[in-house]
């Protein structure tokens, strides 16, 4: 099957992959971009994961103030070079990050970090709620385990939805930096201030 510059540039543009990636998915998607772009985030997915036990000890520390100086976050990114901690797409994720920090006030970076007596609390909300419910306890475990699964999705940064585009988990869009950059990136740690909040 011929695929014409235009297609592979569009699928470029959409992913910011390279161009020979680009060119294989849409041969091996039949020229359709949709699928084209589903290929090369399944390969994405894929090479971010044998890159995540890979050692991410460069990076930067990115600050971002909001407008009227209210509200601030600072966030450390992790990758494996400084030659990619310099690049314009690490810093422009590293930039939505923060900016998504920022809009959400998540309580931390992953599951495990969220700390326990706030678990708790959670749970012993959810199964009151859930018992009045009146349903059998097995159905209330299930139903306490989903609302636990949301509240992380709420709350937990790697869980969330990014705010400029919510079809995307912030694991999503680490993951197709991984795939552009060719290393492991990491967040590592995130504080948010907010004037006269502690």
């Amino acid at each position: 099957m011929s695929i014409s510059a235009q297609q592979v540039k569009e699928l470029r543009d959409r992913s910011g992959v390279g161009m020979m990636d680009c060119k294989k998915a849409l041969i091996e998607a039949n020229g359709d971009l949709d699928k084209a772009f589903e290929v090369l985030r399944k390969n994405g997915i894929a090479k971010a994961q044998k890159k995540s036990g890979r050692d991410a000890k460069e990076g930067s520390i990115v600050s971002y103030i909001h407008p009227g100086a209210k509200l601030g976050v600072l966030l450390e990114l992790n990758c494996e070079t400084d030659f990619v901690a310099n690049t314009d797409d690490f810093k422009d994720l590293a930039n939505d990050i923060c900016m998504h920090i920022a809009a959400t006030s998540p309580l931390s970076v992953r599951t495990k970090d969220v700390d326990s007596t706030i678990i708790d609390k959670e749970k012993e909300i959810y199964m009151d709620q859930a018992k009045k419910s009146g349903k059998p306890d097995a159905i209330i475990e299930k139903m306490v385990e989903g609302r636990l699964k949301k509240f992380f999705q709420e709350n937990v940064l790697l869980e969330q939805n990014f705010v400029k585009d919510p079809s995307k988990t912030i694991t999503d869009l680490i993951t197709d930096k991984v795939s552009v950059l060719g290393e492991n990136i990491v967040i590592n740690s995130f504080s948010r201030f907010q004037v006269g909040e502690k």
